[in-house]
């Protein structure tokens, strides 16, 4: 027996990846975040799965599940928005199932914040202006966060800012980056991207706190800040530059 941790993606049902899917599609057991995760991901489950949403419940309720799902021998498909990595409470259930001797596997998801990014119809890199995304949330009413991680730090390096969980805190959040980015800096908030009631607000680090109030927009939203959100005086990358010769594209002669 198995517990499989998948990645439904960002929310757009066709963003799962093909191996979640086909998990899912073999899993007599499902739990899924139904608070995050669309129902159409989890009808790939067999017909007779039992399919939970464990918005509701409780880790130690999930585990139970789990449990009893091993003591039959049926593996669990345990569905995470975005990509289980970022943000997904996964290590605490490998935390519990390790102790148990349960075994376990982690499927990748479309993050968030590349479904943003694509929604914005930007690339988050470009050469000379930022080569380096930061993701990462701020302290509310969830855990603190580690010390060195405070926004105002992370916004001294100047790079391209992928904001977690921080909607609501946006006053702050523009308050710890303007000294750094500047009130121009461009700024997007995406809400819910890649579902059907997606929305973008753009702005800059002076107006997007009073755009995202405008738009009502106040949970399942990412901030993102960077000059690459509007920059287009930049280089080209060398990757396609002829004059740069590498091992799949040598040097050609006159």
């Amino acid at each position: 027996m198995t517990v499989h941790f998948i990645g439904a993606g960002p929310g757009a049902p066709d963003l799962i990846t093909v191996r979640g899917r086909d998990l899912i599609a073999r899993a007599p057991v499902v739990l899924y975040a139904g608070s995050l995760v669309p129902k159409e991901v989890v009808a790939h489950a067999p017909e007779g799965a039992r399919v939970l949403d464990t918005a509701s419940m409780t880790l130690d309720e999930i585990i139970a599940e789990i449990e009893a799902a091993h003591a039959e021998g049926k593996d669990v498909a345990r569905v995470h928005s975005g990509d289980p990595s970022l943000y997904g409470a996964i290590g605490e259930q490998i935390r519990r199932l390790e102790a148990l001797g349960i075994d376990y596997t982690i499927t990748p998801g479309v993050p968030a914040f590349a479904a943003a990014a694509a929604a914005l119809g930007r690339e988050l890199t470009l050469p000379e202006i930022s080569q380096t995304v930061i993701l990462t949330r701020t302290a509310m009413k969830a855990s603190a966060m580690p010390a060195g991680e405070e926004l105002a730090k992370l916004g001294a390096s100047g790079a391209t800012l992928a904001i977690h969980l921080s909607v609501r805190n946006l006053r702050q959040v523009v308050a710890d980056l303007t000294p750094h980015y500047g009130a121009d800096c461009p700024a997007a908030v995406v809400y819910r991207a890649s579902w059907p009631d997606q929305k973008i607000v753009r702005g800059t680090l002076a107006d997007i706190r009073a755009k995202v109030r405008a738009a009502k927009i106040t949970r399942t939203a990412l901030i993102l800040v960077g000059r690459v959100l509007e920059e287009t005086d930049f280089s080209d990358s060398k990757l396609y530059d002829p004059a740069h010769v590498h091992l799949l594209r040598p040097k050609r002669r006159a």
